[in-house]
């Protein structure tokens, strides 16, 4: 399907005409771009309460006007999985808000959770006609949002249509945000899809590593039983490698597998005292608190606490990890990072966030030490002071140790957020599978392994990305199956 030129919104459809004869363009670049509600700080960081609190439906339909409606849309070059993006604003601004949801479903599973999550300044937005004029792009992230959840506001579903049964049997290893995108299209197409899951809870990595104040467990839920009545089935508490071999799920008559386990593994510095008590990972971190209930009444799993909470990194996570430690009651919560603020791969949405709630920022710092107590709890972190030099491969300048530059701060827990690897279980499992050096899977350009039927995307190849990304794999994956499969 052509996404901009989708069967419920089509540019050439008389409605879209008379919107954009209806204003001129000097008009609608008039408008300013809406902003989003947000909870007080001061308030937001006593709970866990979503701190984007959406648009009204007349911000919306205003911010859906500024949209010239493109001829050529480069928005959607923008996104990953390729949204008719015009087409849902367009719906928007008539305030036809289901048939806004359904342009999204036809091509998003997980609507509500990227209008939320995804790196939109850097993606699609970036790509709006506005920037060219020197104005603020249309709120495309914002606007998603609102139309996917005003569908769940209003106690209605936008359930996509689905092909016939086409008697063709797949197998999703992970729920995470590749495995969902996947199953998505796949059920669409007619396949049998089955979704395997190694937690006791759908989601991945929505549920275990994204918090409920910027994405509310809820908001994936409503996504996920949208699958399930679409069709799609859940395995939980299945762990692919250990509860079923890559044998028994070829004995189990699937005829396609897609590998979407993601990047559960995560890495340390290799420095002395990353084995003290209260140093650990922000995938532990997170997951304990925000899927196995660490800190919520009624729950018994432990977290460590302190007034002084060190996060190590800059991006997403780590910011997530420090915004989580501040709610769990530290005094002080320090983002330490080895270059400056303007390298920081983090949102901008969530650094402004950060600093609304009182994150202190140690940049162009790099810990060389954690120093104990004599019981082994982490104490101090011993930092070395850094500058930039030369851009490395990635286009960022490097940070360079600045010699005898060090300091010493006292701290009651770390949470080491430096990146993921893939978990070595599949590679493991799956006999004849590629692994790089880095311990993601080798797939060629259709993301087929070096399995037959067997397709790998989203974290388990890229290693730690962005949600958006992950989907995107889901999306190509399932055509390069379906291609693959309709021609058996």
């Amino acid at each position: 399907m052509n996404s901009s030129n989708s069967t419920i919104s089509p540019r050439d459809a008389e409605w879209r005409q008379q919107l954009r004869d209806a204003m001129s363009a000097k008009e609608r670049t008039a408008i300013p771009r809406v902003k989003m509600p947000e909870l007080d700080p001061t308030y937001r960081v006593t709970c866990n309460d979503e701190v984007n609190q959406g648009l009204s439906a007349e911000q919306a339909v205003v911010e859906a006007t500024r949209c010239l409606d493109c001829p050529d849309p480069q928005c959607i070059t923008g996104c990953p999985v390729g949204i008719n993006i015009p087409g849902f604003i367009k719906n928007i601004q008539r305030e036809n808000f289901r048939d806004a949801a359904l342009v999204l479903k036809e091509t998003s599973a997980l609507p509500a959770v990227c209008g939320r999550v995804c790196p939109q300044e850097r993606q699609c937005e970036s790509r709006c006609i506005y920037l060219k004029m020197k104005k603020p792009a249309v709120a495309i992230g914002y606007l998603e949002r609102f139309a996917a959840d005003s569908q769940r506001l209003a106690g209605e579903e936008a359930i996509p249509q689905c092909q016939p049964a086409n008697g063709l049997r797949v197998a999703v290893v992970g729920s995470g945000p590749a495995g969902l995108s996947f199953a998505g299209d796949m059920i669409k197409l007619g396949y049998d899809v089955t979704v395997y899951e190694a937690l006791h809870e759908i989601g991945g990595v929505l549920k275990y590593g994204i918090p409920e104040f910027r994405l509310p467990n809820a908001v994936v839920d409503v996504e996920i039983n949208t699958l399930a009545k679409m069709g799609v089935k859940f395995v939980k508490d299945c762990v692919i490698g250990k509860t079923l071999s890559y044998e028994a799920l070829r004995e189990l008559g699937f005829d396609g597998i897609f590998i979407a386990s993601g990047a559960g593994l995560p890495r340390f510095m290799g420095i002395p005292g990353e084995n003290l008590i209260n140093v650990l990972s922000s995938n532990e971190y997170l997951t304990r608190i925000n899927l196995m209930g660490a800190g919520r009444p009624g729950w018994a799993t432990p977290v460590p606490k302190g007034d002084t909470v060190a996060i190590i990194g800059g991006g997403n996570t780590a910011m997530d990890s420090v915004r989580t430690a501040r709610r769990m009651g530290a005094k002080r919560a320090i983002i330490v990072y080895r270059r400056s603020e303007e390298e920081m791969p983090a949102r901008l949405e969530e650094i402004k966030h950060a600093k609304e709630e009182g994150i202190e920022f140690l940049t162009l710092h790099n810990p060389v030490e954690y120093i104990g107590d004599e019981k082994g709890h982490v104490r101090t972190m011993r930092l070395q002071r850094m500058q930039l030099g030369e851009p490395d491969a990635s286009g960022r300048r490097s940070p360079v140790p600045i010699p005898g530059d060090i300091i010493d701060v006292d701290v009651d827990v770390v949470v080491v957020s430096v990146g993921v690897s893939p978990n070595p279980l599949i590679p493991d499992a799956f006999s004849g599978l590629d692994v790089t050096r880095r311990g993601t899977l080798v797939v060629d350009d259709t993301l087929l392994t070096t399995l037959p039927t067997t397709y790998a995307g989203g974290d388990i190849v890229r290693g730690g990305a962005t949600v958006i990304l992950a989907m995107g794999d889901g999306r190509a994956a399932a055509a390069s199956m379906h291609t693959a499969l309709s021609q058996k």
